[in-house]
C-alpha cells in the first residue's frame, strides 16, 4: 500500500485527491492548504486528513506527493518535499523559471527520488492516438487552446498556463526539438499575457503552431495535423479523432474515417504511471528534463 498526499487544494488539486481515492493500493495519508475553506471544503467533501502546512502533511510518512500549488510556489514546495525524501509529481509547468526548474531536477538527482512533470495532455487517448496516426510522417501542426479568463490563476500568463501544454505536446508528437520560436502576445485583462500565436519550426522541419488565449467565452482544445498522406484532426475535450485522406486528383474527393476511442480520464492515467515510477524505481515518463525543455522555449519565447 502507497501511502500518498497532495498539497494545493484548487481544482486540479482535487482532481489529484478524487483520483488518488479511487485507486487501489493506495492510501490518501492527507492533504494540505493555507486556506481554510478549502481545507474545510475537503475534509467534509473528501473525508481525508488535512493540514494546514507542508510540514504536517510530510509528517504523515508519505510514499508520493502531487505538488498542486501556484507555479509561483513550486521551486520552494518542490524542495522542501525533496529535502523530506518524498518522490513528487509536479502539476506544469516544472517552476516559474529554467533557474528554479533546474534547482529541483539536481535536487532530485541528488536524492535518487522521482520527480514528474504533470504535462497531463500526454495521457489524453485522442493525444495518443494522433501521435500513433502520424508517426514520422508529419509536415505542419496547429493547435488550438482556448478558453475564458481564468481569475485563479494570477502569477503567470496564458503561455505558461495553456501553452505550456502544447508546446510539449509538439515535442511529443513529433519526437523532435525547437529549431526556432517566437511569438506575438497582447495583454487585455490581467498583469500577464492572455493572448499569444506561438510559431515555431522544429529541428526535423514540421512545422508548429499554437492559438492559446483567454479571451475567449469557451472553452476549446483541438489539434491538427497536416501528413504526407493523411490529415487529422482531434477534440481533446471529447476525445474524438478523425482520419482524412489525401485528396484524390481522380475523383475529386477524399475518405473521413472516425477513430473511436474509449473515454480515459488523463490525470488518472498519468498518477498511475507516476506512480508506477515510484514504486518500480524506474525514470519517470515525463522527466524533470521534459519539465526543463518548456521552461527554456518558453523563456525563449518571451525574451527571458
Amino acid at each position: 500500500m502507497m501511502r500518498v498526499g497532495v498539497v494545493g487544494l484548487g481544482w486540479m488539486g482535487r482532481v489529484h485527491l478524487r483520483n488518488y481515492l479511487s485507486m487501489p493500493e493506495v492510501e490518501v495519508a492527507g492533504a494540505a492548504d493555507v486556506s481554510p475553506e478549502a481545507l474545510d471544503e475537503v475534509r467534509k467533501g473528501f473525508r481525508v486528513p488535512v493540514f494546514d502546512s507542508l510540514d504536517r502533511l510530510l509528517d504523515q510518512g508519505l510514499d508520493a506527493l502531487s505538488v498542486c500549488v501556484p507555479t509561483s510556489l513550486h521551486r520552494d514546495i518542490g524542495l522542501e518535499v525533496i529535502e523530506r525524501g518524498v518522490a513528487l509529481l509536479i502539476e506544469k509547468p516544472l517552476a516559474a523559471s529554467v533557474a528554479q526548474g533546474r534547482e529541483l531536477v539536481e535536487a532530485a538527482a541528488e536524492r535518487s527520488l522521482t520527480l514528474m512533470v504533470g504535462h497531463i495532455e500526454r495521457y489524453n487517448p485522442a493525444v495518443q492516438r494522433v501521435k500513433e496516426l502520424v508517426g514520422d510522417d508529419v509536415i505542419s501542426i496547429q493547435i488550438e487552446r482556448v478558453g475564458p479568463y481564468p481569475p485563479r490563476i494570477q502569477d503567470v500568463g496564458v503561455i505558461k498556463d495553456l501553452g505550456s501544454h502544447d508546446i510539449d505536446l509538439i515535442r511529443f508528437i513529433t519526437g523532435a526539438e525547437y529549431k526556432d520560436v517566437f511569438a506575438v502576445t497582447s495583454r487585455t485583462m490581467g498583469r500577464h499575457e492572455d493572448t499569444a500565436l506561438i510559431t515555431a519550426e522544429m529541428d526535423n522541419g514540421v512545422l508548429a503552431n499554437i492559438n492559446t488565449n483567454w479571451v475567449t467565452p469557451y472553452k476549446s482544445r483541438k489539434i491538427r495535423v497536416a501528413a504526407r498522406t493523411k490529415y487529422i484532426e482531434a477534440n481533446l475535450i471529447t476525445q474524438e479523432v478523425k482520419e482524412y485522406s489525401k485528396f484524390s486528383t481522380y475523383d475529386k474527393s477524399y475518405s473521413v474515417r472516425e477513430w473511436p476511442l474509449v473515454y480515459r480520464e488523463p490525470v488518472r492515467e498519468e498518477l498511475t504511471a507516476f506512480l508506477a515510477a515510484v514504486r518500480t524505481r524506474s525514470p519517470a515518463p515525463i522527466t524533470g528534463e521534459d519539465g526543463l525543455v518548456v521552461l527554456r522555449t518558453i523563456e525563449r519565447i518571451l525574451g527571458g
